[in-house]
């Protein structure tokens, strides 16, 4: 069966042209359109009302960490386990991941030079990947919705002693100059994205790499995630990712956002999540889907 993403012909994105889910988008999904958004939901929305097939969403930066909000999103995905179902969950499924190697540049209005260059504009995430240029140059920084929309920003600003940092593809777009080349602080800089499609795309069983990702709530006993992670461990299931939220404003209710190595169908897996059910309330998969190569290549 050809999967979701190989019969994808358009992916939404948050951001304007040129930002970096639109690069994204690009690499993972090259066949099909990009179709900007305007917020996360937005992306996420186009795919639930048939606009559009997929969605690219960042969840996580090697130098900044979380990706704001997106774990909120995250909620309404996927296939309920055990529990109680709430609105909306179940409409999406991760399908897929891709690494995507950031690389921000510092833009300004042609003919600007660096040392005139007073404010910066960028999204949060990218303006803290970029704090030891920002603090060199003592630069004010205006946080923006996306990085690809402070360069158009600064486009029809016209101020030169204004820049953004972005992408060199959003400098193309908006006719901006490079005025410093590859500001981001570490040279590890990667963003983590997640591929997000309307149907259930379970990857294969079939001996690849594959990263089964779910939300858990464990029981109000005690030592219950101890006990509910102790299978992962017994059964040598490596856990890649574990975040913990709280619910509904109470300090009490905790859910726990996972990224595992292997397929529910693995029989070790399986004895894992089968040993976690037991001291959760609910458990939902958001998806299983292939791991992608860079994760063979991290140190």
């Amino acid at each position: 069966m050809v999967s979701l993403i190989s019969r994808a012909r358009t992916i939404a994105f948050q951001g304007e042209p040129g930002a970096y889910a639109n690069l994204a988008a690009r690499e993972a999904v090259p066949h099909a359109s990009a179709v900007p958004r305007p917020t996360f939901d937005a992306a996420l929305e186009a795919v639930k009302q048939g606009e559009a097939d997929l969605a690219i969403v960042p969840v996580e930066n090697s130098v900044y960490g979380r990706i704001a909000d997106t774990h909120l999103l995250v909620r309404h995905f996927g296939r309920l386990i055990k529990g109680q179902s709430s609105p909306g969950a179940g409409d999406l499924f991760i399908v897929g991941e891709h690494f995507h190697r950031v690389r921000h540049q510092l833009l300004g209005l042609k003919g600007a030079v660096l040392g005139g260059v007073k404010e910066v504009y960028s999204q949060r995430p990218a303006l803290g990947q970029c704090r030891k240029l920002i603090k060199a140059l003592g630069l004010v920084e205006r946080e923006w919705s996306d990085t690809a929309g402070s360069a158009k920003h600064i486009a029809e600003l016209k101020d030169p002693a204004c820049a953004a940092i972005a992408s060199r593809l959003a400098g193309e777009l908006y006719g901006l100059d490079v005025l410093k080349p590859d500001v981001e602080d570490e040279p590890h800089n990667m963003t983590r994205f997640l591929v997000v499609g309307a149907e259930d795309d379970d990857a294969p069983n079939d001996g690849g790499a594959v990263i089964t990702t779910f939300l858990f709530r464990v029981r109000n006993i005690p030592a219950a995630l101890y006990k509910a992670l102790g299978g992962f461990a017994t059964n040598a299931v490596n856990m890649t990712k574990l975040e913990s939220y709280q619910l509904g404003g109470s300090f009490n209710a905790t859910e726990f956002y996972a990224d595992i190595e292997g397929h529910p169908d693995q029989p070790q897996v399986r004895r894992a999540l089968e040993e976690l059910q037991y001291f959760t309330s609910k458990l939902t998969i958001l998806g299983v889907y292939p791991a992608h190569p860079f994760r063979a290549e991290m140190p």
